[in-house]
């Protein structure tokens, strides 16, 4: 491995390699390099020097700076992970020129001290394992969107023309030669196109308080599972203006990760669980900024890989090369986002729509999948209550299932406004619950797409019973009051066969759909 650590740096770095040099005296010293700084891992402690470069997103070439940005990112990570971050420690060189930890000597450098902890709870080491559960994923799900919810409001900031300058940044990423031959002239178009249409969107939701300080590198090499719970960490600590962003620009990063790894149940998930609540117009109005923020993200990453090339040689600079290209390649296709699709699961309860809806979401384009509705949610929702808590006949009259499916209806027009997919599940029983979907279609000048799932009595019966902690109220009795009113299939509505397993089922939709 080729490094560009400053000669100034070399004694520090085997300082630091040198067991006997720490308090605690480790057995062990396991070295990790990245484009910007040095981890030392010594026993149960974590030494994070960073490194003396100037980049063109970051500037650490002098000591004063990298003390900085050293207490910058300790103030910054207590926010999300406070037992991860222990101190700022000085290096210092004592009157024999001997350097040690503390001390009176002169200050030569600077280091981050901070509890190790198991790297395979990474959540990039989850994902590599299969660990990322849809438990785990929720739970990520809500530590983001408390994180971004307590973050700091600024409307006094450089956003949008931060973005418009990262924009640029990656624009001139992708004429550099190594990407020469990867035909990246749409993708700078695109790009460009992208800010001056969004540029009046980008401005109204700093002004409606979703601009924030953000973690702002956010992927998941920088998440832990730690005690049990996902830990945030490792934030961007350089530059205030690359931190202070929109919060789903934050939000991007991650979803971005994951589909790069192919991990797009995972992604699309993620999204949902973020937006399952009522969210303002303003908020689903930057479901069109995902298109921009996802390609950006990957272009970063690209960008960044490019800036490692200096420090890696031999197979992982060839690694390193195709990992660079699909990045680019990623950015290329996320800029150019399919056209929305109006997708309907309809049928009676126990058919399994919403685990179907779940399965198909994440094929519905545009990246990460479709924005899933799901009737029983806006139920709970418009009674105020918990997931799991029974409504009785109150929840359930004709007025209540009015207001239900005109709550579907409303968060549906707002999501395809926005140039996002829907895929909205319910039982769409009365015709009077289609036809308001129909409208929203004609109204959008869209095709509606209907799927009708249809299962017999035995097996939506041991579906509905055998539910726990899920948020629809129905059970045995409701399955057969509904067959007793023998609900016919909407003529112009795809049927298909739920019989065999929910998902044989899924598939036999995406089929359908041709997704």
């Amino acid at each position: 491995m080729v490094d560009d650590l400053r000669d100034s740096q070399a004694d520090v770095i085997a300082l630091l390699m040198t067991p006997s040099s720490y308090p605690h005296r480790p057995e062990t010293i396991e070295r990790i390099n990245t484009h910007g700084a040095v981890i030392f891992l010594a026993g149960d402690r974590a030494y994070k020097l960073k490194r003396a470069v100037k980049l063109a997103y970051l500037d650490f070439s002098t000591l004063e700076k990298r003390r900085i940005v050293c207490e910058r990112e300790l103030e910054l990570n207590r926010r999300t992970a406070p037992e991860l971050y222990l101190g700022v420690l000085p290096i210092t060189r004592d009157a024999d020129g001997k350097l040690g930890f503390g001390g009176a000597g002169e200050i030569v450098e600077w280091v981050i001290e901070m509890r190790r902890f198991d790297s395979d709870k990474l959540f990039d080491r989850l994902a590599e394992a299969g660990r990322l559960d849809a438990a785990l994923i929720e739970d990520l799900a809500k530590t983001i969107e408390c994180f971004h919810a307590d973050a700091p409001i600024v409307t006094d900031c450089a956003w949008p023309e931060s973005l418009v300058r990262v924009a640029g940044t990656v624009m001139d990423a992708f004429r550099h030669p190594e990407l020469a031959a990867s035909g990246l002239g749409p993708a700078i178009a695109g790009l460009r196109s992208a800010m001056d249409n969004h540029a009046a969107l980008l401005s109204a939701r700093r002004e409606a308080g979703l601009v924030r300080r953000c973690h702002g590198d956010l992927h998941l090499k920088n998440i832990v599972l730690f005690n049990g719970e996902p830990r945030l960490f490792d934030a961007l600590e350089f530059d205030e203006n690359l931190a202070t962003i929109d919060v789903l620009y934050d939000l991007a990063f991650l979803l971005m990760d994951l589909w790069h790894r192919d991990l797009r149940a995972e992604a699309n998930l993620i999204l949902n669980h973020y937006f399952a609540r009522d969210a303002s117009g303003i908020e689903w109005a930057g479901l069109a900024l995902l298109p921009l923020f996802l390609s950006l993200r990957a272009g970063v990453r690209a960008m960044v890989g490019l800036d490692g090339l200096s420090f890696a040689g031999g197979a992982a600079g060839e690694r390193l090369r195709q990992e660079i290209k699909a990045y680019a390649g990623l950015a290329q296709a996320l800029i150019a986002p399919p056209t929305p699709r109006l997708i309907l699961i309809g049928g009676l309860s126990g058919t399994g729509k919403t685990t179907i809806a779940r399965a198909i979401a994440p094929r519905i384009g545009p990246i990460p999948g479709a924005i899933h509705l799901r009737s029983d949610l806006e139920r709970k929702r418009l009674f105020g209550a918990e997931l799991a808590e029974h409504l009785g006949g109150e929840g359930y009259t004709q007025t209540a299932n009015r207001h239900v499916y005109q709550r579907l209806a409303s968060k549906a027009e707002a999501v395809l406004r926005a140039g996002h997919s829907v895929i909205a599940d319910a039982t769409f029983l009365g015709p009077e619950d289609r036809d308001l979907f129909a409208a929203l279609a004609d109204r959008l000048g869209m095709r509606l797409e209907g799927v009708w799932i249809e299962a017999d009595e035995a097996q939506m019966t041991a579906r509905v019973t055998a539910r726990r902690h899920d948020a629809s109220d129905a059970d045995a009795a409701v399955v057969r009051r509904q067959i007793s009113q023998a609900p016919e299939r909407p003529p112009d509505w795809i049927a298909v066969d739920a019989r065999g397993n929910v998902e044989a089922t899924a598939e036999a939709v995406a089929a359908r759909l041709r997704l």
